[in-house]
């Protein structure tokens, strides 16, 4: 396979398992442009826009429907897996744990049953970068550690499912790598990540501040794809790879989104302490109405965990090399702008 994600040979059956998703779409669109025979597997009723167009064989079922995971699994070279829970803000973690780790086990199971493990030769996982020990002023690698006892539980929940991929890898001879993924920009963002609705904000002129003192690793959502593709192909069993091309800060995000727009960026800037007392406020505002706030102490604390990650391993062994995320960033923002030109031109037909 080629930096570009290409594979060099006859085409291979491969799964993406929660292909709905912002990743999982990228993913399987760049298997389809490589002439991979794809299959997908998403819940029903899912939002499929990312990948309607696209010639593939549909599963539909959920990570608990072990007669349609078997069957979409069986006589696959290679499964995708891009399901996770990431609603941090929850006041009740319990989901998070369902899906990314109980979730998570149930797969497993699954794919070391002889009949698909004979047939399978990798098994990517994707994970988070947050699952890498980090500390500010210093540079994390794969080999650092996170602590579960400081960490809030949507990291701890991410943390114990690569934990538990990795087990399996170990001892139950999955071929499995853990891709620790930033958070991801770019375009074609159908389902409106959180993160892409900071962009679309400050794309519409319409993101009334931005956060000072809030820096993110992050990475082109296509990148970030190919990487998981080239993994397929040269990533070691029972290894993680850190995936990420740099931090950025919230404002130089909403910044770059407004100017390729073309309107002013946000007018304010919220100091750390106004946004802790923001957060505050959200936090108990949680509490008495029993509503989960994205807007709390435990999603700032999330984002105030940032710190620096070295990616040198995945470039070394995968051959993955991204491009500036700003540009991923730039892209976000024209689709989000022409998404609105076409929503808007389609009304006015009616």
């Amino acid at each position: 396979m080629d930096a570009q994600g290409r594979r060099q040979g006859p085409p291979v059956t491969v799964l993406v398992i929660g292909a709905n998703g912002y990743l999982g779409s990228h993913v399987t669109r760049q298997l389809v442009a490589a002439g991979e025979d794809v299959r997908v597997m998403v819940r029903a009723g899912a939002n499929t826009v990312g990948i309607d167009d696209l010639q593939v064989t549909r599963y539909e079922g959920d990570i608990w429907d072990n007669d349609t995971l078997r069957a979409a699994m069986t006589g696959a070279d290679v499964v995708y897996y891009c399901v996770v829970d990431t609603r941090g803000w929850l006041r009740d973690p319990s989901p998070l744990f369902r899906t990314n780790v109980e979730g998570t086990r149930n797969v497993l199971d699954v794919a070391v049953a002889p009949e698909i493990a004979s047939g399978l030769k990798k098994f990517v996982f994707t994970s988070s970068y947050a699952t890498v020990g980090r500390k500010r002023g210093f540079v994390s690698t794969e080999d650092d550690i996170a602590d579960e006892r400081t960490l809030p539980p949507y990291v701890r929940s991410r943390v114990q499912a690569e934990k538990l991929v990795l087990q399996y890898a170990r001892e139950r001879g999955l071929p499995a790598v853990a891709m620790c993924v930033s958070t991801t920009y770019g375009g074609t963002d159908w389902g409106r990540t959180p993160h892409g609705a900071i962009i679309a904000g400050a794309a519409f002129g319409k993101l009334p501040f931005v956060m000072s003192g809030i820096e993110l690793e992050a990475v082109d959502v296509n990148d970030a794809a190919r990487a998981l593709i080239l993994a397929a192909d040269k990533g070691r069993p029972g290894e993680r790879y850190l995936i990420s091309d740099k931090m950025i800060s919230n404002a130089d995000v909403a910044r770059i989104a407004a100017d390729e727009a073309g309107v002013p960026p946000p007018a304010k800037s919220l100091s750390l302490p106004v946004t802790y007392a923001l957060a505050t406020m959200g936090t108990i505002k949680g509490r008495l109405r029993g509503s989960d706030e994205h807007m709390s102490l435990a999603s700032l604390r999330l984002m105030r965990a940032e710190a620096p990650v070295d990616c040198t391993k995945a470039r070394a062994e995968l051959g993955w090399e991204p491009r500036p995320v700003e540009d991923a960033v730039r892209d976000a923002a024209r689709f989000w702008v022409g998404l609105r030109k076409a929503r808007r031109a389609e009304k006015s037909k009616g």
